[in-house]
């Protein structure tokens, strides 16, 4: 696991997991696969956020932590990209791992691993991604992780059964 156990969340910070988790389930229910994720500036509000849309965009790359790294790039000065927090529902692919460095993002808080939702999908008997799964650090070990946000695991783990549900009976 390259996630750290978190310190106990702020009122603020289990919020936006939380809005994090609601975007995943927005993904869920349009067709995509369960991830959400958002910007939090250093002031604690909300800068952007974005679902998955890997299947209604029809493009594999359509990763909300890709969407958002584009946006901070064209949005947002360095120094303040380096104290933005990206809030995501599930931890980086190696893919949006190398995106959230090279922009400069700063932290992330993830409410589960990459090797919680490997397990879960391993229990869905899902087919493994194409992709090896690496943790945001072994990708970017400049990048600061928190996670996982215990009080929500159990929400996300209901979503991406859900996606695996589907993907059996398509």
């Amino acid at each position: 696991m390259t996630a750290t156990p978190s310190t106990p969340l702020t009122t603020a910070e289990l919020d936006h997991a939380r809005r994090a988790v609601a975007l995943a389930a927005d993904a869920v229910d349009a067709g995509d696969e369960a991830f959400g994720s958002l910007l939090v500036g250093p002031d604690g509000t909300v800068l952007a956020e974005d679902r998955n849309r890997v299947h209604t965009a029809g493009d594999a790359t359509a990763h909300p932590e890709i969407a958002l790294a584009r946006w901070a790039a064209a949005n947002l000065d360095a120094a303040t990209r380096a104290a933005t927090t990206m809030v995501t529902s599930g931890e980086h692919c190696p893919m949006c791992s190398a995106a959230h460095a090279w922009v400069g993002l700063g932290p992330v808080l993830v409410v589960a691993t990459g090797a919680q939702l490997g397990q879960w999908q391993r229990e869905d008997g899902l087919d493994p991604s194409p992709v090896t799964a690496l943790g945001i650090a072994d990708v970017a070990p400049g990048v600061t992780v928190r996670g996982p946000v215990a009080e929500l695991e159990a929400d996300v783990r209901a979503l991406h059964a859900r996606v695996a549900g589907a993907a059996r009976s398509s």
